[in-house]
C-alpha cells in the first residue's frame, strides 16, 4: 500500500538520504529532472536539506510516497514569491522510483498537490517537462494543459539540451479565465 504524506522541514532532512538515493536512481535512469549523471550522493542529499528551510516558511512544500516504508516517489510545490503571483506555484519534481512505475503513484502525488493546492487557495499551478518524455502522458491523462514548447530547454543528465513543454493546471477557476 502507498501512502501520500507531506513532510515538514525537519522530516525532510531525516529523509534526504533516501531522497537522495530516489533522486540518483532517477536520473541513472533518465530522468530529466535538473540534475547531470553521475550525480554526487552527498550532493543530491545537500540539496534536499537544504529544501528544509523554504519548507519550514511556508514557500514550499514536499511530499512523498512512502512504499512498504521506503520512498517511492515524491513531488513539490513551491509557491510563487512575486505579491502579484500569490495565486499561482510550480509543482517540481515529481519523481517516482523507476522500479515502482506503472503502479499509479505519479498520478497519487499529483492529485495530493492538487488537492493541497486548491485547499490553500491557489487557482493556477504550472509545470515543466522534458518534450516526448512519460511525464507527458501522465500530465495529459491527469487533465493538464500543454501551453507550448521551448526548444533545448535543458540539458537531459546526460548533457543533451532537449525542448521542454510547460503545462497548466487551474484550479476553481471558470476555463475562460484561465485562457
Amino acid at each position: 500500500m502507498t501512502e501520500i504524506v507531506p513532510v515538514s522541514g525537519p522530516e525532510l532532512v531525516t529523509y534526504a538520504d533516501e531522497l537522495a538515493a530516489l533522486l540518483i536512481e532517477s536520473v541513472e535512469g533518465g530522468a530529466s529532472v535538473g540534475f547531470l549523471a553521475p550525480l554526487d550522493r552527498t550532493a543530491a542529499a545537500n540539496w534536499w536539506r537544504e529544501r528544509a528551510t523554504a519548507v519550514e516558511e511556508g514557500s514550499q512544500q514536499v511530499w512523498i510516497a512512502r512504499d512498504d516504508e521506503r520512498v517511492a516517489g515524491t513531488i513539490g510545490l513551491v509557491r510563487a514569491a512575486l505579491p502579484n503571483a500569490r495565486h499561482r506555484a510550480e509543482v517540481a519534481k515529481l519523481i517516482v522510483r523507476p522500479s515502482a512505475r506503472g503502479r499509479g503513484i505519479g498520478r497519487a502525488l499529483l492529485t495530493a498537490v492538487e488537492r493541497s493546492a486548491a485547499a490553500q487557495g491557489l487557482t493556477l499551478l504550472v509545470l515543466d517537462t522534458e518534450t516526448g518524455s512519460d511525464a507527458e502522458r501522465l500530465y495529459s491523462a491527469a487533465g493538464w494543459s500543454p501551453c507550448g514548447s521551448v526548444p533545448g530547454y535543458a540539458a537531459d543528465p546526460y548533457g543533451t539540451l532537449r525542448a521542454t513543454t510547460f503545462y497548466y493546471r487551474a484550479l476553481g477557476l471558470p476555463e475562460a479565465s484561465a485562457q
